[in-house]
């Protein structure tokens, strides 16, 4: 977005993330939507220069790749990780980029969750290294075997994105975790929803994450911090700042509110944070880690 694609900053700022103590490191997704790179590619670079955080895709749209070329992808990933890769996972918003995305990649935007769902489930039995035979409604196979299986038995958590009460119920029904861009009050609606879904499926409704995506703007001056933010906002998403801001968690002000106006998030039941920041990411970093213990 800002015109630099050079990838050293990019692993130098990971070994920094880490170094300061943070417990996960994120890189999003797209293919023509917006200029970024591939996050499976950069999460493998990534997971050689560091030893300890996890690493995430926040979030993958995993419908625009075929099933078996991504269980190979996240695989190997994962074994360069050790078992550190998180899959962040969703289906894609209704966007006119987004659509056009679909489109390009020769995927029906309107089959986007079935496909989803069908893919994961796939991937997951791909990552045991043993012979597939599926049949499904978009994907048949027949003793496909995918190597190397990943390094986590099972592959990596799959934390799925969405706020909908649909996309709630699926995310405790069949994943590791719940992973919304909403504000305290949406997940503090919706956790509960999760966890219900959960255990009426039969699983552990305590055994998973419950994890959300804030946008911060750090500055002592609070006008500025603001303009930064819909500046971001505006460039990154094909809508008003201000309709974005209604329905995504984001924080504009100085360093100091920052955990009061988080801490609502773990109030509401969340138990990791994963921050994106609007530019100057080195000052974010660092201003950020120093208030980390403080939301511990």
């Amino acid at each position: 977005m800002s015109a630099r694609p050079e990838t050293a900053p990019l692993l130098s700022l990971a070994e920094r993330a880490e170094s300061s103590g943070f417990a996960s490191i994120w890189v999003g997704d797209s293919l023509t939507a917006r200029p970024r790179h591939e996050p499976l590619t950069l999460l493998a670079a990534v997971a050689a220069r560091t030893s300890r955080a996890l690493l995430g895709t926040a979030v993958l749209i995993p419908t625009l790749r075929h099933p078996v070329v991504l269980a190979h992808l996240v695989a190997t990933v994962d074994r360069i990780a050790e078992g550190r890769l998180v899959l962040g996972v969703g289906i894609g918003g209704d966007t006119p980029t987004n659509r056009k995305e679909f489109s390009e990649a020769g995927i029906p935007f309107e089959l986007r969750v079935g496909r989803m769902i069908e893919q994961l489930e796939l991937c997951r039995l791909l990552w045991t290294g043993e012979p597939v035979t599926f049949e499904g409604r978009f994907w048949q196979l027949t003793e496909t075997t995918v190597g190397p299986s990943t390094h986590r038995p099972g592959g990596p958590p799959i934390w799925a994105a969405g706020s909908s009460e649909a996309g709630q119920r699926r995310a405790g029904a069949r994943y590791d975790g719940w992973f919304p861009i909403g504000t305290a009050e949406t997940f503090g609606r919706g956790w509960p929803i999760v966890q219900q879904a959960a255990a009426a499926a039969g699983r552990d409704a305590g055994a998973l994450t419950g994890a959300t995506y804030l946008t911060i703007s750090l500055d002592s001056n609070a006008d500025r911090a603001d303009e930064a933010l819909n500046r971001f906002l505006g460039a990154y998403y094909p809508a008003p700042p201000e309709a974005m801001r209604r329905v995504q968690a984001c924080y504009a002000g100085p360093p100091e509110g920052l955990v009061d106006w988080a801490s609502t998030f773990v109030a509401a039941g969340a138990d990791h944070l994963v921050l994106r920041f609007v530019g100057e990411h080195e000052r974010h970093l660092d201003v950020t880690a120093g208030l980390a213990q403080d939301l511990r």
